[in-house]
C-alpha cells in the first residue's frame, strides 16, 4: 500500500504522527468504450463551448452556479485560501459510546500507520480505545475537504472512518407506513422462530461475488479461444491514445440468501452451500444478529468545510 496523506493525531497534548492509507479496494473489472464497427477506443475531447476550442487540463477552473443561474469562477488560488487546505492534523473533538453512532453515517475508511522510529504514542491511543470501548470523533481533511471521522481500533490498528454530515442523510418520509397494519402476536413469534432458524455467526468469508466471478470466467474464456473480438497485445493502440475515459462496470448480480437449513431442536441439517454477498456501493454485509443500538443526536460543527 501507498500512503495518501501524513498529519498527526492531537489527543489532548498528545501528538501521534501517522500515515494514512486507504483501507479498502474495488476489484470490479473494468471496461472502457469502443467503437461497435471496429472496436476504436473512444476518445473524449474537452471543449469550450464559447470558442469552440479544446482546452487543457491545467488551463480548466471551476465554476459553481446559484440557484438564480449567477455563475462564480474560483482557480486554485482561491481554494488555497481556506483554512481546510492548510490542516495536516486530525484532532480528537471527543469521546462518544460507540453504539450511538449511527451506521448510515459510515463513508469511506482508512487505515493509520504510526510515523514514527518510537510509535508509543500510537500504541497508547489505540489500547486506550480498546479498554473503554468508545469510539473518538474527529476531524480529518483530505483533497481541500473536512470531514467527521469516527477513530477506532481494528485488529490493533488505528482505522479511520469518515463520517457523513447530517444533511447528507436523506429524510425518511414514506406515507404509505403511517397506516400500516400492526403485526400481530401470532405473526411476530412464527416471524422470530423463522429468524432463528436462520441465524448464524458472521463470517464474511462464507459469501462471495458471483457475478465478477462469472464475468471474469468469460472474459478469459474468450480470449483463451479468440473467438469474438478479441484484439491481440501486439495490435493494441499505442500507450498515447489510452487515455479514454474509463467506464466502470456498474452491475450486480443479487441473490436471496438461503435459510441455514437448521432443523427445530438444535440439530443442524446438511453444509448449506456458500451464499453470494448483495453487491452495493458503499455498504458492507450485515450480521445476522444485529444488536439493538440507541440513535442519540450531536450536532458537528463543519470546520473547514
Amino acid at each position: 500500500m501507498r500512503s495518501i496523506w501524513k498529519g498527526s493525531i492531537a489527543f489532548g497534548l498528545v501528538n501521534v504522527p501517522v500515515k494514512v492509507y486507504t483501507a479498502t479496494e474495488d476489484h470490479d473489472i473494468r471496461f472502457h468504450q469502443v467503437h461497435a464497427e471496429d472496436g476504436g477506443r473512444i476518445k473524449y475531447d474537452r471543449v469550450c463551448t464559447v470558442c469552440g476550442k479544446s482546452v487543457q487540463y491545467a488551463d480548466i477552473d471551476k465554476a459553481y452556479v446559484d440557484p438564480d443561474g449567477d455563475q462564480v469562477v474560483l482557480t486554485d488560488a482561491d481554494f488555497a485560501k481556506l483554512p481546510a487546505a492548510e490542516k495536516h492534523e486530525i484532532p480528537v473533538l471527543e469521546f462518544v459510546p460507540s453504539d450511538q453512532i449511527d451506521p448510515v453515517l459510515f463513508d469511506k475508511s482508512y487505515y493509520l500507520e504510526p510515523d514514527s522510529s518510537t510509535p508509543k504514542a500510537y500504541q497508547l491511543l489505540a489500547a486506550t480505545l480498546e479498554r473503554i470501548d468508545k469510539t473518538a470523533l474527529v476531524h480529518f481533511t483530505l483533497r481541500q475537504k473536512t470531514r467527521l471521522a469516527a477513530l477506532r481500533v481494528r485488529e490493533g490498528v488505528l482505522v479511520l472512518q469518515t463520517l457523513l454530515w447530517p444533511d447528507e442523510v436523506r429524510a425518511v418520509d414514506f406515507p404509505v407506513l403511517d397506516d400500516a397494519p400492526t403485526p400481530r402476536p401470532q405473526e411476530l413469534k412464527m416471524a422470530e422462530t423463522l429468524v432463528e432458524s436462520m441465524s448464524g455467526d458472521f463470517d464474511p468469508t462464507e459469501y462471495t461475488d458471483e457475478y465478477q466471478i462469472e464475468l471474469q470466467k468469460l472474459l478469459d474464456e474468450a480470449i483463451a479461444s479468440g473467438t469474438g473480438k478479441v484484439t491481440s497485445a501486439e495490435a493494441a493502440e499505442p500507450a498515447e491514445q489510452a487515455d479514454a475515459e474509463v467506464v466502470d462496470l456498474v452491475a450486480a448480480l443479487q441473490r436471496s440468501l438461503e435459510a441455514s437449513g437448521r432443523r427445530e431442536g438444535g440439530a443442524p441439517a446438511a453444509e448449506p452451500k456458500k451464499k453470494p454477498a448483495k453487491k452495493a456501493a458503499a455498504k458492507k454485509a450485515a450480521p445476522r444478529k444485529a444488536a439493538s443500538k440507541s440513535t442519540a443526536s450531536r450536532t458537528a460543527t463543519r470546520k473547514g468545510a
